[in-house]
């Protein structure tokens, strides 16, 4: 009997060890985040397969107890929850909206920047918040250039946005998601979709408003470096546009000399037939035969053609003799930029004659040559040595066009069109999931699947797209996180230092002890992962309570509030990498920004939970 309980103590502290190596390793990134994960799966598995290694009840700890983390159902939900934002992302779904907020920024500047983060916020509560961070990362450094500010002024606060509104739904982080699954498996309780919400609008309206009073006042001002970090990202693009009967262009007529459904694009001619038009235009009405001659950038040409389907549509058509004429679609689509080689058998050659259209499913859709102005129908042009061509293809085309030696291929510049004939779907899927999971028609793991599969099964994003969106970093992290929760469980160790919270805060009241829980896990949060963390200390939590024989929901939303305080440094969160790099931030900022803001709540918190949780007394 005494040698069991000193093999299960021993058990305990080896546990509790590795999750302190994981933090240290986690928090250091000197190893990659995967093989810490993967390290620390197994080295579990061998510690518990050790003869002495033995649980709290004195039995062996099997396998399938450290590896559940992997087919977990918290787990498996924000997997599906990636999916559907990446659906989101794909079709540029939130386009439109953006879009809305860029125009109406001339009238209404301030409105117009409220608007944006309300947008963020309410979209974050609801939908995986990175993705609404990568889609209106643009549409601040947009609102930044045309109000003369740093962009680092704006892009802390976007992350921030998001991660406040996480707090307030059941689905707004996958810590919640996490934790819930924790009290769910442990006590059998279900939190419901919007029993975060109290408490949690309340601390976003604290931290909101901390944003919008201290943001001006402790956020860099790196100007100049946002400025350097913009030139060379307006290089222009000589494009066709061919006007075909049921043409989005047909009937559109010149206003002021200029054409309003082209925007952000400088029409260099029309010609009509045998006729050449220069500008200005005055009054011409576009119609079908006519070419339209036009230098943009490559992000103009992009949103025209996301927004305006059937322009792609008959690009696509008049390009290639195996269009599907039955599917009026074409395939899916990428961008990218090609060099022509010094030496290419390609110079001289007009693009006409180029023959890539039939050979390589890719077509020219602009050329940039730094020389000399073009003013020449597209197919007319003679390619020379160092012309950038942009081309529109399939990933198949692109694939077979890597060993060209006459075209350099330049790979890094591929992107994806977004098949916006799709957002309307991918919106009502994501409101759907929403719905189901609010009103309790399916739990959010049958929901969030049936999402993922119906955005894969109506086109919204493929297989491989899908598979992209499946980050193996947090999948790893989560389960790595997972199986340290259940061997702290397993071996007692969260009963342990929930007795010795208990002890030391016990004097002071059940209030103390929720408030020394939450301090902790926030800090913890920004030093680890907010995932880990509420994965770690949320049957921390639940013994806690069980030590001072309360309900232990009040405790599980502590840790799920402090969780997703992760404004301190810039690992605490995805979101604030994100930002990091564009924002020109450094490690100190989060620090400097982000500390008053974990404490602010934290007192916030204390106050808040005094009466809304009615503790009593110890």
């Amino acid at each position: 009997m005494l040698l069991t309980q000193i093999t299960s103590a021993l058990t305990m502290w080896i546990s509790l060890g590795v999750v302190v190596l994981a933090i240290i390793l986690y928090m250091y990134e000197r190893i990659s985040m995967e093989l810490v994960s993967v390290g620390i799966v197994t080295g579990l598995l061998l510690i518990f397969a050790l003869p002495f290694a033995v649980g709290a009840n004195g039995e062996p700890i099997p396998p399938e107890t450290i590896l559940s983390g992997f087919g977990n159902a918290a787990l498996v939900t924000i997997m599906a929850l990636l999916v559907i934002g990446q659906g989101m992302f794909q079709t540029g779904a939130l386009d439109g909206p953006s879009q809305r907020l860029l125009k109406s920024y001339e009238v209404a500047p301030r409105m117009t920047l409220v608007a944006a983060f309300f947008a963020v916020f309410v979209t974050s509560a609801f939908v995986n918040n990175t993705p609404v961070v990568v889609m209106f990362l643009p549409i601040m450094t947009a609102i930044a250039t045309r109000t003369g500010a740093a962009p680092s002024k704006l892009l802390i606060p976007l992350s921030f946005v998001s991660v406040l509104a996480g707090m307030t739904t059941l689905i707004g982080s996958s810590t919640n998601l996490l934790a819930a699954e924790t009290l769910l498996r442990i006590e059998g309780r279900e939190l419901g979709f919007f029993e975060l919400s109290p408490i949690g609008l309340m601390l976003a309206a604290v931290g909101l408003t901390y944003i919008a009073i201290f943001a001006p006042i402790l956020l860099p001002n790196r100007e100049a470096e946002g400025e350097a970090a913009a030139k060379g990202t307006g290089k222009q693009f000589i494009a066709q546009i061919e006007v075909t009967p049921d043409h989005p262009m047909e009937g559109k007529q010149s206003v002021a000399g200029m054409f309003p459904d082209l925007p952000n694009m400088t029409v260099r001619m029309v010609q009509r037939g045998n006729e050449t038009v220069l500008p200005p235009f005055e009054d011409l009405t576009l119609r079908p035969g006519d070419l339209i001659i036009v230098a943009a950038t490559r992000k103009s040409l992009t949103e025209v053609l996301s927004r305006r389907p059937k322009l792609l549509r008959s690009i696509w058509r008049s390009g290639f003799e195996n269009y599907d004429e039955a599917s009026g679609n074409p395939p899916p689509l990428s961008l990218s930029e090609a060099v022509v080689s010094p030496g290419s058998r390609l110079i001289a050659r007009t693009i006409d004659q180029m023959g890539y259209a039939s050979r390589n499913d890719a077509v020219v859709m602009g050329v940039q040559r730094r020389s000399r102005m073009i003013r020449a129908r597209l197919g007319e042009i003679r390619l020379e040595s160092g012309d950038t061509l942009l081309l529109c293809g399939t990933r198949q085309a692109f694939d077979e066009m890597r060993t060209d030696r006459d075209l350099l291929l330049l790979d890094w510049s591929r992107t994806d069109l977004p098949d916006v004939t799709k957002a309307i779907y991918a919106r009502l899927i994501a409101l759907s999931v929403v719905i189901m999971a609010a009103t309790g028609i399916l739990n959010i793991l049958h929901a969030s699947l049936l999402g993922a599969v119906a955005m894969i099964g109506f086109g919204c994003l493929n297989i491989r797209q899908a598979a992209r969106a499946l980050d193996l970093r947090i999948f790893l992290l989560i389960a790595a996180a997972l199986a340290m929760g259940a061997s702290l469980e397993a071996t007692g160790a969260a009963d342990f230092v929930a007795q010795k919270a208990v002890d030391i805060a016990a004097p002071y009241g059940p209030l103390a002890i929720i408030s020394i829980l939450f301090i902790t896990v926030a800090l913890v949060t920004n030093l680890l992962s907010n995932s880990a963390t509420a994965i770690i200390f949320t049957p921390i939590a639940i013994a806690t309570a069980h030590q001072l024989n309360i309900d232990p929901t009040p405790f599980v939303l502590t840790v799920i509030y402090a969780s997703n305080c992760a404004f301190a440094t810039p690992i605490a969160y995805q979101t604030n990498l994100l930002v990091m790099g564009p924002g020109h931030y450094r490690f100190g900022d989060y620090v400097k920004f982000g500390t008053p803001l974990v404490l602010l709540i934290w007192v916030i918190f204390t106050l808040i939970a005094g009466w809304q949780f009615d503790l009593g007394t110890a």
